[in-house]
């Protein structure tokens, strides 16, 4: 794991939102970079202005909103962002309440000087990288069950007008006694050949080859 890991911290307590910096950029100042914000307008405000946030380390006790109030509405709308909560305590109820949320830590203010916190950090991004390609490779299954089950519908009196339009271009061309403008035959023959040999393709794809086209407009490359 090269990549940086973007932290957003939401931590009211100044000091200690320092302390995690510090013991973060100590483990290995390259990896982690920590983002701090207040409270929960903060720390929404952020996420909707921000692209790439791989983690959220949450304070449970906040004011105005919870840390769990929070976390409930991050959830929502960033389902794709795991939470790993920060407490004061070892709290066997308050562990239980936040796990119900779907948090993907629970951790004890004082393990921030350990390695405990960076190392629980790397876990839970592992494990949310493993999670997100297994969850593509499950959609790209899906596309490809699904561009099977279409093609079998629908390209059966295609592929066979196809091969018709292919014979009478072959009939035409062995009979024409002189090149017809601009060989027009050689080009439509050229042109259905590419046809068949696309839908060939098709019939016989094993793997999802779906790209993005333009802007939200993808296409499959049968190139």
């Amino acid at each position: 794991m090269n990549d940086t890991i973007n932290i957003l911290l939401v931590e009211d307590n100044k000091d200690f939102a320092k302390l995690v910096q510090v013991y973060l950029q100590r483990f290995d100042a390259s990896l982690f970079t920590v983002t701090w914000k207040e409270n929960h307008a903060e720390a929404m405000a952020f996420l909707r202005e921000t692209p790439k946030v791989d983690i959220v380390l949450m304070d449970y006790f906040l004011p105005g909103k919870t840390g769990l109030e929070i976390a409930r509405e991050i959830a929502t709308t960033y389902e794709q962002i795991p939470i790993v909560f920060l407490t004061v305590n070892r709290d066997f109820s308050l562990a239980l309440e936040v796990m119900k949320l779907g948090a993907a830590e629970y951790l004890v203010k004082e393990d921030i000087s350990s390695p405990v916190l960076p190392k629980t950090i790397l876990s839970v991004i592992e494990k949310q990288r493993l999670r997100d390609r297994l969850l593509n490779l499950e959609i790209s299954r899906q596309r490809l069950r699904t561009i099977r089950e279409t093609l079998s519908s629908v390209t059966g009196d295609f592929e066979i007008s196809l091969r018709e339009m292919e014979r009478l271009t072959g009939d035409l061309q062995r009979q024409s006694s002189e090149a017809l403008p601009g060989n027009y035959l050689t080009m439509i023959g050229d042109n259905i050949r590419r046809i068949v040999d696309k839908l060939d393709k098709l019939k016989t794809l094993k793997e999802d080859k779906t790209v993005r086209y333009i802007k939200d407009i993808k296409m499959l490359d049968l190139s």
